[in-house]
């Protein structure tokens, strides 16, 4: 099993190009680029040809040649670092050249908004089956109408419980620790995530766009700041292996990296709760092979495919027949990975803010510059 996934690979996915994301929001659509093409069920796969763009090291080196074998549809794979690199390519104004693209769901939610993506075509996609049903609720996509989801998890708290004097149980703990874990304690720095410990602990939303509530936010996190070792969206869970840091905010995949190098590594969700963060597939309304397109999705969806994800990932998936083949031991050793599909959805579901980004942008600025 590979130990680690791409080190910058979530945190680059959720990094400060949020902004975009509202310009485009912003723009709106008629709504009328969203209706679904004709395809044909009975296409011959051999002859089209996909471009998937995803992040490095989220699917098999193989996966190409393993999907020309079974759909005989051929594939070349691009990668791309963030949802803002991805999305710059998707909204320039012409054919990306791409078809099927992997973006957070808070960002298929813009696309879809601005009518380019293809509404997935449940009839060419059988596997679908294999989602565990909650996957189907999302709020930026209830019923799985423009995406498909990949992976998904919650935000948390990661400490060494060998050094911490108390088990955290609460964002508090870590947004005013006691004196034994001050400065040794990160958060992250991308807007959604810093913003959501004291969101939670205000007892506010991870969406909310209400100005009043995001300066009582802000003014929770500048006094917080003051007890921090860094922010850090990379190397937290090195931090915690080397002891620097004794609690940091963490998603639980990547404590997950931590507990293979130190079993004392251990992952939290704080009592008032965390987000649910998605990692979806769309299909481009340009793509000229949309039949091949959904193939690639259904393909991936094979338990056996989604079993390789979190086995090398470390993250949950939402295809619960994969999660069914995934070994005792790998989830005793991580415990995240036995969290349900049920218990994963307590968490908000993160969503496009539209033009509200740009509060959150501006607020990042003022509480990490303080």
């Amino acid at each position: 099993m590979k130990a680690f996934a791409s080190t910058s690979r979530r945190a680059l996915a959720a990094a400060a190009g949020i902004a975009l994301v509202a310009a485009l929001a912003a723009c709106g659509s008629d709504g009328d680029d969203s209706a679904a093409a004709d395809l044909d069920p009975d296409a011959d796969l051999s002859k089209q040809s996909i471009v998937v763009s995803n992040w490095a090291d989220y699917m098999p080196d193989d996966i190409a040649t393993k999907f020309e074998e079974a759909t005989g549809a051929s594939m070349e794979v691009t990668n791309h670092a963030t949802n803002e690199e991805i999305m710059a390519k998707l909204t320039a104004g012409s054919d990306s050249g791409i078809d099927v693209a992997f973006v957070s769901g808070q960002f298929a939610q813009a696309l879809a908004e601005q009518g380019l993506v293809e509404p997935i075509h449940a009839d060419l996609i059988p596997n679908l089956e294999n989602l565990a049903e909650p996957a189907t609720t999302m709020a930026y996509d209830k019923g799985n109408k423009i995406s498909v989801p990949y992976t998904w998890g919650t935000t948390g708290i990661c400490y060494r419980s060998d050094l911490v004097k108390e088990a955290p149980t609460s964002w508090n703990d870590l947004l005013e620790p006691d004196d034994t874990s001050k400065g040794k304690v990160t958060m992250m720095a991308t807007e959604r995530w810093l913003m959501l410990p004291a969101q939670k602990a205000l007892g506010f939303s991870a969406n909310t766009t209400d100005e009043d509530e995001m300066a009582q936010v802000k003014d929770k996190l500048v006094a917080a700041k003051k007890n921090l070792l860094a922010y850090d969206d990379t190397t937290f869970y090195e931090r915690l292996i080397s002891g620097e840091a004794v609690m940091v905010q963490a998603w639980d995949g990547w404590c997950n990296y931590g507990t293979t190098e130190n079993k004392d590594i251990t992952f939290t969700v704080p009592e008032e709760g965390s987000d649910l963060w998605v990692d979806t597939m769309v299909v481009l309304k340009t793509s000229k092979n949309k039949e091949a397109a959904h193939a690639f999705i259904n393909y991936l969806l094979e338990p056996e495919n989604g079993a390789w994800a979190a086995e090398n990932i470390l993250y949950n998936v939402p295809n619960q027949k994969a999660m069914d083949l995934l070994p005792a031991e790998l989830k005793a050793q991580y415990p995240p990975l036995q969290v349900t599909a049920e218990e994963l959805l307590k968490g908000e579901s993160l969503t496009d803010l539209g033009e509200a980004a740009t509060l959150y942008s501006q607020l990042v600025t003022e509480i990490t510059s303080s």
